[in-house]
């Protein structure tokens, strides 16, 4: 009996060494830096893709499922008629200055978003709201203007994360958020760093620090992953090599999938894109799949609408814009344009940007249509093609989960006006039964299809490589975000 007592204390002596020594840092490889470090003010899901969930919270947050779950706010009540919601936060939160988190700061970060002089690059998601009151510190109240079905869904963007008045003024470079990660260093070009928070009010995390490293060249992403430069890449821009690491016990591989429904965006008040059949003759110009196959390497689903085709309410609607080239040139020439035209493709960073450009220009040579081809760096694209929307055409892919309403937004970048549109994402908006949601989601993939307001590619495959001992990483994107609160190593 004395020898297996002492076989046990042994067995668990070993076991807890193991433990004691499993890596608490980890470095993550990403393709795009930040332009800066404000969530809240800026269209670049690399934004999020650092600091959501990890150093910002919001009222509620996204689960890896896509599920929306508690964040800041604890539990909270809807009034009968769905216009009051109460949320009642968690107490004991902190900033990472030390100061409390209380209803103050949620009004003042709601207020702020919803400003008429807001920087929110997602202000719509805020205009429903009427007032924000702070009943006592640890309790909000919003009343709406009217009923929204998506209101907790929008509070969990990344765009509505709770910030404090006192770091505003530096929050671009020195983010001080309530998250379980604290923001440490940022070396532009390079890294940005963070570590554990002593201080969560949360469950406490198993990595002490994390370091974002910024390679943009998949060649570079590939040599970094393979020498164990980087313990994770997600996001991975070459997959071309996933095979490679599928195959090497070192690593493990996870392709899942995201809500960025990748697109050969269009200028729809730029002459001669602002004919319904010419943006009709584009579309026909496309092949998805041999864009899929070329820039990707098979990853993605071809998608034919703004729609997630994982969602319940897709509609395949990839027939409406089949590849028929023969099609495309007599749409051009009904257009009053036999010859074709001339147009820019300007293109940011990304793989599937960069790759899949080469790949669509030549499709629209194809039929007459040329285009001058820009490379832009992210901060000259969200400055030329965002703001300033000077383009004709670009790829991009639009991560934001459940992002149609954008269409009904008339100066947005693409700058689609369709009154009928605007009037049923008012109507989806104050809609809370499913059927009828449904209904309407359904209508709405269909409007955008039919009017051919931009070239609809593939819904963005999201691949990940990793050390086999690495755990808690997500697998699908259901935002653009990297979260290490769940995240550990095992030995």
């Amino acid at each position: 009996m004395r020898l297996k007592i002492r076989a046990a204390l042994t067995a668990l002596a070993t076991i807890s060494a193991v433990v004691a020594h499993a890596k608490e840092d980890i470095v993550i490889g990403l393709q795009l830096e930040p332009p800066h470090l404000d969530p809240t003010s800026a269209a670049a899901g690399a934004i999020d893709q650092v600091l959501y969930a990890n150093v910002f919270e919001g009222l509620t947050r996204f689960g890896p499922d896509g599920s929306v779950n508690p964040g800041l706010a604890k539990d909270w009540e809807i009034s009968p008629d769905g216009t009051v919601y109460t949320f009642r936060l968690q107490d004991g939160v902190q900033f990472h200055d030390g100061t409390a988190m209380t209803a103050e700061d949620v009004k003042f970060s709601l207020d702020r978003a919803r400003a008429e002089d807001s920087q929110n690059a997602q202000k719509a998601l805020f205009a429903g709201i009427e007032s924000v009151e702070a009943v006592d510190p640890l309790t909000v109240r919003v009343t709406l203007k009217s009923p929204e079905g998506d209101f907790l869904f929008n509070m969990a963007w990344g765009d509505a994360v709770i910030v404090a008045p006192e770091s505003i003024a530096n929050i671009k470079q020195a983010p001080v958020g309530t998250g379980a990660f604290r923001f440490e260093d940022w070396v532009q070009g390079d890294r940005i760093e963070l570590t554990r928070n002593a201080d969560y009010w949360g469950e406490p995390v198993a990595l002490s620090s994390a370091t974002f490293k910024f390679i943009s060249d998949p060649s570079a992403a590939f040599a970094a992953v393979m020498a164990e430069d980087v313990d994770a890449f997600t996001g991975f821009p070459a997959p071309e090599n996933l095979p490679q690491f599928d195959a090497d016990p070192r690593f493990q591989v996870l392709v899942g999938s995201t809500e960025g429904e990748t697109i050969l965006a269009t200028n729809n008040a730029n002459p001669p894109l602002d004919d319904p059949g010419v943006r009709k003759a584009i579309a026909h110009a496309i092949d998805r799949q041999a864009v899929i196959n070329g820039a990707m390497f098979g990853l993605g689903t071809p998608i034919g609408t703004h729609f997630p085709p994982h969602h319940p309410d897709y509609v395949d609607l990839t027939g409406l814009s089949e590849y028929n080239p023969e099609k495309a040139r007599a749409l051009l020439q009904e257009a009053g344009f036999p010859d074709g035209f001339t147009t820019t493709l300007k293109l940011p960073p990304p793989s599937y940007a960069r790759r899949g450009g080469e790949i669509v220009a030549a499709q629209l040579r194809a039929v007459g249509i040329d285009t001058e081809i820009t490379n832009l760096e992210w901060a000259q694209w969200l400055e030329q093609v965002f703001r300033g929307k000077d383009f004709g055409l670009t790829i991009v892919s639009h991560t934001e989960p459940m992002d149609i309403g954008i269409y009904a937004r008339p100066d947005y970048y693409f700058q689609y006006d369709n009154p009928e549109f605007q009037t049923l994402i008012g109507t989806l908006n104050e809609t809370a039964d499913p059927a009828e949601r449904s209904r309407l989601l359904r209508r709405a993939q269909r409007i955008i299809a039919e009017d051919y307001v931009n070239g609809y590619l593939f819904q963005l495959a999201t691949p990940t490589v990793a050390n086999a001992r690495v755990r808690g990483l997500w697998k699908d994107a259901p935002t653009q975000a990297t979260d290490l609160t769940g995240v550990y190593w095992v030995e």
